[in-house]
Formats: C-alpha cells, structure tokens, sequence
C-alpha cells in the first residue's frame, strides 16, 4: 500500500465540497483522509516530512490548490473552499485526470498570469522521476511551491484595500533600496498614488502609481493620465497594476519622453517574493555534500 498522489484526491475533494456549502481547508483535508483513506496502516496515515507535516494532508491540501487553479473550487472567504459548478459539471463525470487538468484553460490561464519566464521552462509536475535526477525533483518540487504562493499572493493583493495596496508597492520598492517615500493624499493624487526617490540622498525623485484591478486592462488613457500628473521635477514613473497592460498602453508607455517602467501582475509578485514583502521563510531546508578537503592528508 502507499499514499495517494496529489492527483489522486482530486474527485475525493470534490465529493466531500459536493456534500456541503463550504469547509475550512484543514476540515476539508481531514474528512478527505477519513472518508476515503482510513483503510491504510497508521504508519502511513501518520507519515511526516522532513518539515513535520502530515504527508497525506499536505498532498490533500495540494490536491484543492490545483482545483482553485483551475476553477474547479473557489475560497468564498479567507480560509473556506467551496465547489463551483464548474466543479460539480466535473464530479458528474466521475474522473479528473492529471493531464486533462493541465490542459484545462483556466489552469493554463491561472499559471501563466503568475510564473516568471523561468518557472515556464519547468512544466508543472513534468519531470519523469525515474529519469530525474535528486536535483531535478528537488528544483520542480521548489518551483511548484513557489508558483504557489505567488499565485496565493496575487490573490491576496487583488483582496486588499485599494489604498493599502499603494502602501505594500512603496513599502516593495524601499525594501528593493530605493530611498524614503512620501504617500500622496489620497483625495486629489492627481494621478499619483506615491513619490519615492531614487537614491538615499533624495537627488532624483520617482513617481509611482498603482492600480488594483481584478480582471481589468490598465488601457492608454491610464498611462496617458500618469504622464500627464507628473510634474517638471521628474521625468521617472512607476505604473504597476495586478492585472496587466493592454498593447496600447505598453505603446504609450515606450513612446512616452518619461521613463515609464511598466510592472504588471506576475512581475509584480516576482519582486515581492524575491525581497520577502507579503511572504515569510517557511521551512529552510539543507543539502550536504561529501567535504572532500576534511580528507585530504597534510
């Protein structure tokens, strides 16, 4: 006997959310394993990771992460998962193979609106583990969970108070070493949400605006306004948005006399997670190698 893949709870998942109006995703984890999996040894239920947590639950609890991907649950408030009736159209069908999730368009659309152009060279759970090396599964099982938590994050940012999220991009680009920053009153911004300088010094000032949007296209007439509200002392901009530009609005922003630097979602929560905003250190974790110099006689 052995644990199911992540893959493999997939349909478990969606009967148990089928049966109910929502659950907490630790609730939802351990009714799985107790409907469906509590035939197995209790060395196997009680199996832990090098971290210590429940091996069997952590591929549950993977298992609803590539669900909400690809739209199959949603997390109608902080901590609750709930079936969708795409989710419910699936279930009727009895299977939910790995593959067919893959190629589901919402999962590609979810995926690529969050991994860097690195992660894309990885494709998700594509490494042939008899072929692989140690390394090979251990850098897929890092991208994985990296495409993860920026994916998570991104959701969180596109959640927050409008006015706190121009907050988290001054406090994203003072963590990045840019110098203090100054927040513009929120009732007449004209168009600028922040101004922080470029240096420690303060010589040279950049103005920043951005735009929480879930769905929307930051559009032309966006970038235009911006370059419009900067003022005579500086020529540098920031625009970042959640969402991402229209062909338009990239045009406007390359064409413009300003320097206009244009940060769409996915490169947004790139910068977050490589200067630790939003995100804290999990689990750090230790490979060693033989120190061929300790043997080495004098």
């Amino acid at each position: 006997m052995e644990l199911p893949k992540y893959h493999e709870t997939f349909i478990p998942i969606l009967e148990i959310l089928n049966s109910v109006d929502s659950l907490k995703s630790r609730e939802l984890a351990s009714r799985v394993r107790d409907t469906y999996y509590s035939y197995l040894p209790v060395e196997l239920l009680n199996q832990k990771t090098s971290s210590g947590a429940n091996v069997l639950l952590d591929r549950i609890l993977w298992g609803k992460s590539y669900l909400k991907m690809a739209k199959f649950v949603s997390y109608p408030q902080r901590g609750f998962v709930q079936i969708t009736e795409k989710g419910k159209s699936r279930l009727a069908k009895g299977n939910l193979p790995l593959h067919d999730l893959q190629n589901d368009k919402d999962f590609i659309n979810h995926r690529e609106s969050v991994i860097s152009e690195k992660e894309n060279e990885i494709e998700l759970d594509a490494v042939n583990v008899e072929n692989a090396s140690p390394q090979d599964l251990i850098d897929s099982g890092f991208s994985s969970i990296e495409t993860e938590v920026k994916t998570n994050l991104l959701e969180r940012l596109k959640e927050i108070d409008p006015y706190y999220f121009e907050k988290v991009i001054l406090i994203l680009l003072k963590k990045m070493g840019y110098g203090d920053f100054v927040e513009t009153t929120k009732s007449n911004d004209g168009g600028i949400d922040g101004i922080i300088n470029e240096d420690k010094l303060g010589l040279e000032k950049i103005y920043t605006q951005a735009k929480r949007y879930n769905e929307n296209k930051v559009r032309e007439k966006d970038i235009r306004n911006f370059i419009g509200a900067m003022s005579g002392d500086t020529s540098k901009g920031v625009f970042i948005t959640t969402s991402t530009f229209d062909d338009s609005a990239i045009k406007k922003a390359r064409e413009a006399h300003h320097s206009i630097i244009l940060i769409d979602g996915a490169k947004l929560v790139d910068l977050m997670h490589q200067y630790n905003v939003g995100v804290q250190v999990k689990t750090v974790y230790e490979v060693k190698e033989i120190d061929n110099d300790f043997f080495e006689e004098n």
